[in-house]
C-alpha cells in the first residue's frame, strides 16, 4: 500500500502536498541527507522551510490589543508616579524660592534639584536594562518603588541642601529610571498597527499625575508642611507602583528582544543619531517649560496658587494631548507628526509665551496649548525608535536615547535661570526665546530623519521590484512616480525626496 501511494505521488507531480504536517514529519524530512532528498517532488523541502518560516513569524506579531490594554493602564499609571510627581517639582521650587527653608541656597542649586532627578533616571537606564535581562521586568520595577519610596521618606528628613541632592534628586530619580525605563518597552511588544495611540494613552498619565500631584503638592506645602508633602507622595507612590508591577506583562519571551546596555554599532547609523538630537533639543527646551511655570508666575506677579494652576494646566493639556498625538501619528505617520508637533511647540513659544507678559489669560492658554504637544518626544520616542532600528533593538536603542538626553536634563532648569534677568519688565524673555530655539532646532532633526525614511522607503520598494518579474516598463513607471531613475544600468534617486507616498 504504501509503495503504491509513493509510485502515485511520483506519477501526479502536480497532486498537492498533505494538508496536515507534523512537527515530527517536518523533522524528518530536513534530516534527510541531501542525497536522499532528490526523490521528493520537486520544491517540498522549499515549501516546508516556507511554512515552517511563517509558523515561526507568526508568533512575533504583536495581538494589537488584549492584555495589552492592561498593561497600558499599568504604565499609564506608572508614568503618573513617575513623571507626573515629577512634574510637580516646579511647585517645590517655587516654594523654596519664594521662602527660607534653606539658608544661603541659591535658586540655581534648586534648580539642579529637578535636573537631577531626571538626568539620574535616565543615567542608570543601561543598568536597568542589564537588570532586566538577567532577571525579569517585575524585579526593576520592585528596585524602583524601594528607592523612589525611600527617596521621598529620606527627603523628609532633609535639614541641608545636599540632602535633597541626594534624596530628592539623584535618589528619587533613581527609583524613577527603574520603574520608567523597566516598563516603557513592554507597550510597544503588545501593538503594532495601534503602537502610537497605545503609547500616547500611556504617556497621558505623566499629564495626568502631574495635574493632580501639582494641585495636591500646593495644598499640603500650604496646610500641612514639607516633611509632610514628601511622606504622603511616598505612600501614594508606593500603593500605585507596586498595583501596576503586580499586574504588567511583558513579551520577551516570544520577541527574544537584544537587550544589551550598549550596542554601539547603533551609534554609526546616520539616522539613530538624527534621533538622539531631536531628543536632545527637545529636552532642552521642555524641561525649562516643565519647571520654570510656577516661578515664571511669581516673576510676573501672580500669586503661588496662580503659578500651582499653570503648571497643574500645562499638565491637563498633556493629558489630553498625547493619545491625540498618539493617534494621528498612527493614520499619519510617527515621523510626520513627530516633526510637526515639534513645530508647533516651537510656535506657540514665539507666538503665545513670550508677548504673555502679564495676562494671565494669555498664560493659561500657553499652558494648555503647549502641554497637549511639548510632550511628543515622550509620546512617541518608543514608536518612532522602532521605526528606526525595529523592535528586537529597541532596548538598547532607547538606553542610547536615555543616556544622551542626561546632560540636557541635568542643565536646562539651570541654564533657564541663568538667562533669567530679575528685575526687568519680562524676567523669562530669554528663557522663552531659548525654549522656542531649541525645539526649532529638534523639529530640524526629526524633519532630517523623515528625509532618510522616505529614502530607505524607497530603496526597498526598488529593491523588491527587482526581486520580482516585473517587466522594465512597469519598473520605470514606479521608479519614476518615486523620484528614482535608472543611471547606467543602476537605480539612483532624483531630487524629490521631501515627498511622502505611503507603501
Amino acid at each position: 500500500m504504501k509503495e503504491q501511494q509513493v509510485n502515485s505521488s511520483r506519477d501526479n507531480p502536480g497532486s498537492t502536498l498533505p494538508d496536515i504536517i507534523t512537527e515530527s514529519t517536518l523533522e524528518s524530512i530536513t534530516k534527510i541527507p541531501t542525497s536522499k532528498r532528490d526523490d521528493q517532488p520537486h520544491g517540498l523541502a522549499r515549501i516546508l522551510s516556507r511554512r515552517s518560516k511563517a509558523a515561526s513569524d507568526a508568533v512575533d506579531i504583536p495581538p494589537d490589543g488584549g492584555y495589552g490594554w492592561v498593561v497600558v493602564t499599568c504604565c499609564f499609571f506608572i508614568n503618573a508616579s513617575t513623571w507626573g510627581i515629577n512634574s510637580s517639582y516646579g511647585v517645590f521650587l517655587s516654594h523654596y524660592l519664594s521662602t527660607n527653608t534653606f539658608p544661603e541656597t541659591t535658586p540655581l542649586m534648586f534648580a539642579f534639584i529637578g535636573g537631577l532627578s531626571i538626568s539620574s533616571s535616565l543615567l542608570i537606564a543601561p543598568l536597568v536594562t542589564l537588570t532586566t535581562r538577567y532577571t525579569t521586568t517585575q524585579t526593576g520595577m520592585l528596585i524602583g518603588i524601594a528607592l523612589e519610596t525611600g527617596g521621598f521618606i529620606a527627603a523628609s528628613f532633609a535639614t541641608k541642601i545636599w540632602h535633597l541632592f541626594l534624596t530628592h534628586g539623584v535618589l528619587f530619580g533613581m527609583g524613577l529610571g527603574f520603574l520608567f525605563t523597566s516598563s516603557v518597552g513592554t507597550i510597544s511588544q503588545w501593538f503594532d498597527k495601534k503602537r502610537s495611540i497605545a503609547n500616547g494613552l500611556a504617556a497621558a498619565g505623566s499629564g495626568m499625575g502631574g495635574l493632580a500631584y501639582s494641585l495636591g503638592v500646593r495644598s499640603m506645602l500650604t496646610n500641612l508642611s514639607l516633611p509632610w508633602t514628601f511622606r504622603i507622595c511616598a505612600l501614594t507612590t508606593l500603593a500605585v507602583n507596586v498595583i501596576c508591577t503586580i499586574l504588567i506583562r511583558d513579551r520577551n519571551h516570544q520577541i527574544k528582544p537584544n537587550q544589551r546596555a550598549f550596542d554601539v554599532s547603533l551609534l554609526r547609523r546616520y539616522q539613530f543619531v538624527l534621533l538622539m538630537f531631536w531628543g536632545i533639543f527637545s529636552m532642552l527646551g521642555y524641561v525649562v517649560i516643565l519647571f520654570s511655570l510656577p516661578d515664571y508666575a511669581r516673576a510676573q506677579g501672580f500669586s503661588d496658587t496662580q503659578g500651582s494652576v499653570l503648571s497643574a494646566l500645562l499638565n491637563l493639556g498633556m493629558a489630553f494631548g498625547r493619545p491625540l498625538v498618539g493617534w494621528v501619528s498612527d493614520r499619519w505617520g510617527r515621523l510626520n507628526v513627530g516633526g510637526i508637533m515639534t513645530m508647533v511647540t516651537a510656535i506657540s513659544c514665539f507666538v503665545i509665551w513670550m508677548p504673555a507678559g502679564k495676562s494671565f489669560g494669555v498664560a493659561i492658554l500657553f499652558s494648555l496649548v503647549n502641554g497637549a504637544v511639548c510632550g511628543t518626544f515622550w509620546t512617541t520616542i518608543s514608536p518612532i525608535t522602532v521605526e528606526v532600528v525595529g523592535i528586537k533593538d529597541l532596548p538598547s536603542a532607547l538606553s542610547l536615547v536615555w543616556m544622551s538626553i542626561v546632560i540636557p536634563t541635568t542643565f536646562s532648569e539651570a541654564i533657564a535661570l541663568y538667562l533669567r534677568r530679575e528685575g526687568s519688565s519680562n524676567p523669562y524673555l530669554f528663557p522663552q526665546l531659548w525654549s522656542g530655539l531649541m525645539f526649532l532646532a529638534a523639529a530640524v532633526m526629526m524633519w532630517l530623519l523623515r528625509a532618510w525614511k522616505l529614502g530607505d522607503i524607497d530603496r526597498k520598494m526598488m529593491e523588491s521590484s527587482q526581486d520580482t518579474a516585473m517587466d522594465e516598463k512597469t519598473a520605470m513607471e514606479i521608479s519614476g512616480e518615486r523620484g528614482w531613475r535608472k543611471v547606467k544600468g543602476k537605480w539612483a534617486r532624483g531630487s524629490r525626496w521631501w515627498r511622502y507616498d505611503y507603501v
